[in-house]
């Protein structure tokens, strides 16, 4: 069973839950520009609360393959108006800043961010881990071999799991030595330098990660793994997305990072009646 707390909150990790993705970028690989302006991101993660989202995660930079450079400013300029009107309007949420910049999780944190969502795992910014370790937020530690611009290049492993599990003991160590131990999700960061074949790879081995110790995130929504195996393009992915979630939460995962969260919470709620039988529904 998995608790997080900090400061005075807590987020509960004995069942799944989810977290809606809230993009401000015009360029990501899904809904790139869909929450351009300060309404339209608004009116996006008040939808995905209402559907059940413990946590909304803000990300203001493309990370899809080669996509463009964006500067520190430019980031913080996208983020600080959606960020300071959800923590006021929704003091309950999880708010979660999807970041790989040490410099951008402080400002976050000023203004109410309770969650740093790195998909470098540490390795972007060499002030990151510090700084995680002087906010005490809870922190993702997402792997990726290479960087945004390259990673899909020509990835590869002798086997993925031992591999992505080795960077994990590594940069778990790097934080124990800074005093942080606790409130830390892994993320095996499917489709970041990783082909399909290593993407379905540590899908089948998913559970092999909670040997770890930490709750586990998956980010499988509508993602290329899904689309090439289909032939077909993202908007239509969200059945496969639902079929690729239930088999994440049946190998362990905590946390469903989706687009669509109502189809990823009916996913967590059905799946309960597997390990909690309701006994009096109404056949």
């Amino acid at each position: 069973m998995f608790e997080l707390k900090w400061k005075n909150k807590s987020l509960d990790l004995s069942s799944p839950v989810v977290m809606g993705i809230l993009n401000l970028t015009p360029d990501s690989f899904y809904d790139g520009g869909k929450n351009k302006g300060l309404n339209n991101a608004i009116q996006c993660a008040e939808k995905m609360i209402d559907e059940g989202a413990a946590i909304v995660d803000i990300g203001a930079v493309s990370t899809k393959p080669n996509a463009t450079e964006v500067s520190v400013e430019e980031e913080w300029d996208r983020l600080k108006d959606v960020l300071k009107h959800l923590r006021v309007n929704f003091p309950d949420t999880i708010l979660s800043v999807d970041t790989y910049r040490a410099s951008i999780a402080r400002r976050a944190a000023d203004f109410g961010t309770d969650m740093i969502n790195d998909i470098s795992g540490g390795q972007f910014d060499d002030l990151m881990f510090a700084t995680i370790a002087e906010l005490q937020l809870p922190y993702v530690m997402m792997h990726i071999q290479g960087t945004p611009a390259n990673m899909q290049e020509s990835p590869a492993y002798n086997d993925v799991v031992r591999e992505v599990n080795a960077f994990f003991k590594t940069q778990l160590s790097k934080l124990t030595l800074l005093g942080v131990t606790k409130n830390i999700i892994l993320d095996p960061g499917f489709g970041f330098g990783k082909t399909v074949g290593h993407n379905y790879e540590l899908l089948r081995r998913f559970s092999e990660f909670k040997k770890l110790g930490y709750p586990l995130l998956a980010g499988l929504s509508r993602k290329s793994m899904i689309n090439k195996v289909l032939g077909i393009q993202a908007d239509d992915a969200l059945n496969g997305t639902a079929v690729l979630n239930t088999i994440a939460l049946l190998n362990g995962a905590n946390i469903l990072r989706v687009h669509d969260v109502k189809e990823a919470v009916e996913a967590i709620n059905l799946l309960k009646n597997i390990q909690y039988p309701i006994l009096n529904v109404e056949s």
